[in-house]
């Protein structure tokens, strides 16, 4: 698999990863949250490129680090690159889940007010119905996709000749 292994290249694959995901999660809690043809066209793109610039610092400067870190600690004795990219990938969505819920949780309650009176069990609804969501999207759906796209158009192949 061919990975991001400079500041550049990581950069590059978080915004085409977060773009990805964010959209589809985007899209998914309006639909849960019967906010499609509820909301303009302005206030989903708005909501969207706030998601999107949250979910982008989230996965540069904590998220993504940590997910990093830890998977690189619990995988330190394998030499299966599809596992550390797993494991990666599993604290990713666990720790996006977490703080992207809480933007999400917001997000409805400005579009419709709130109506219960747990705001706990609230979160924490929210929080498993994306991480039921986002895991799968994220391991079957736009990981390979992004890591595609990224090899394919984005990251040097060390078999090409580079010219001077």
């Amino acid at each position: 698999m061919n990975l991001p292994t400079t500041k550049k290249e990581s950069i590059q694959f978080g915004l085409i990863m977060c773009f990805g995901m964010v959209l589809v999660m985007t899209m998914y809690n309006y639909y849960l949250n019967g906010m499609i043809g509820k909301m303009t066209f302005y206030e989903g793109i708005t909501d969207f490129l706030i998601a999107f610039i949250i979910a982008i610092i989230l996965d540069l400067f904590l998220v993504g680090p940590n997910a990093k870190k830890l998977a690189l600690k619990l995988t330190a004795n394998t030499k299966s690159e599809l596992f550390t990219v797993l494991t990666f990938s599993t604290f990713m969505v666990i720790g996006m889940a977490l703080f992207m819920s809480v933007f999400g949780l917001v997000t409805t309650i400005l579009h419709n007010g709130y109506t219960s009176n747990f705001i706990i069990g609230d979160y924490l609804s929210v929080f498993g119905k994306n991480f039921i969501m986002a895991l799968p999207l994220q391991i079957f759906v736009m990981g390979p996709l992004v890591r595609f796209i990224f090899t394919k158009y984005m990251k040097p192949n060390k078999n090409e000749v580079r010219e001077a």
